[in-house]
């Protein structure tokens, strides 16, 4: 499906586009070949910390939940929550999307550093502010990757960043940049992107973390101007580590927390895109909205919703600037030269 929105839904091609330059000075013949380089960073980084592990220690992992309580002895950096749910039922590990390690959210295949408490929380359980907040947001990342993908390499896309998840805004967004200043996407477009959003989900892929160092995530993102823009600030607030998430073979810049995996999308809609001005960046806003599995509304709900959704979601576009780090999920330094670097 993909490849026939590359080749026909998103028919128009731009000459001297500013990413197909940056890629080819990069020794990269497609956004394909940028997409399986960043892969293979990832891969060997992982690798690497595992190998670093040494001698394997054994910590006790205390879980708090249904069927019952129960005491877990696990492997320390190795084991995860998902692992732990593997060992208690198989139920349980269908339907949790997100952990709590000592009273704070972890992601499912993130691996446990000490010994804890542990719950695990779905969609049904009785505080579902954080596991909401997690599917929003895995909702953006995983739009980022369809729109790295349904776009062509002379359409000039680069990923911006995505808000902080914003649960009465009505939407998920993402911004990107585009090298044509004019696009307005037509209804089948529209759904179109939906389309590939629900066929990213339907894949079922894990939804991996990895804190990397500031160097290899600037190697992973060389192509892109408004990541390495970004890296910086991000790294000098966070001790020198850029965390990372994966599905399938998108990877993003993200604080987390994320669901377990793309399977608790279960539907997906693009409601609209906007034009906005963001630290002097001309770029696009995409906004959409999605239910979980298991989850069913009526038609006529559903498109309620996304009427709702069409409109602008000004999150992250009306703070200054020290509300904005604390407010967008990737703090990010000033973007004023960035069209000029496009």
């Amino acid at each position: 499906m993909a490849a026939h929105l590359r080749a026909n839904i998103f028919r128009y091609r731009l000459s001297n586009s500013g990413l197909l330059v940056a890629i080819q000075k990069c020794g990269f013949s497609s956004s394909e070949s940028v997409i399986e380089y960043r892969n293979r960073l990832f891969d060997e980084e992982k690798k690497r910390q595992r190998d670093n592990i040494g001698r394997i220690e054994k910590i006790e992992v205390r879980y708090i939940g249904v069927p019952k309580n129960e005491t877990l002895i696990v492997n320390k950096d190795i084991s995860t929550p998902y692992n732990c749910a593997q060992h208690i039922s198989e139920s349980l590990l269908r339907i949790s999307a997100v952990a709590v390690v000592n009273g704070h959210q972890w992601d499912l295949h993130r691996p446990l550093k000490e010994s804890c408490t542990l719950q695990l929380v779905n969609f049904r359980s009785k505080d579902t502010i954080g596991v909401n907040q997690a599917f929003w947001r895995t909702c953006s990342f995983v739009l980022g990757g369809v729109l790295e993908t349904v776009f062509k390499d002379d359409s000039g896309i680069y990923l911006h960043s995505f808000p902080k998840p914003d649960i009465k805004s009505g939407s998920f967004t993402y911004d990107f940049a585009l090298k044509n200043q004019n696009w307005e996407p037509s209804p089948t477009e529209l759904k179109a992107i939906g389309i590939e959003m629900c066929n990213f989900a339907a894949q079922n892929d894990k939804i991996e973390r990895l804190d990397v160092s500031h160097d290899i995530a600037l190697e992973m993102f060389k192509t892109n101007p408004f990541k390495r823009e970004q890296l910086p600030n991000i790294s000098n607030q966070n001790n020198g580590i850029i965390t990372l998430y994966r599905a399938g073979k998108h990877i993003d810049i993200s604080k987390g927390t994320m669901i377990g995996s793309t399977q608790f999308i279960r539907k997906a809609r693009i409601a609209s895109v906007h034009k906005i001005l963001k630290d002097d960046s001309e770029l696009y806003r995409i906004q959409g909205i999605a239910l979980p599995t298991g989850f069913t509304l009526s038609t006529y709900a559903f498109n309620i919703l996304s009427d709702r959704a069409k409109k602008l979601n000004t999150i992250g576009l009306q703070q200054n600037s020290s509300e904005k780090n604390d407010n967008q999920e990737h703090p990010e330094e000033s973007t004023s030269k960035m069209k000029q670097r496009i």
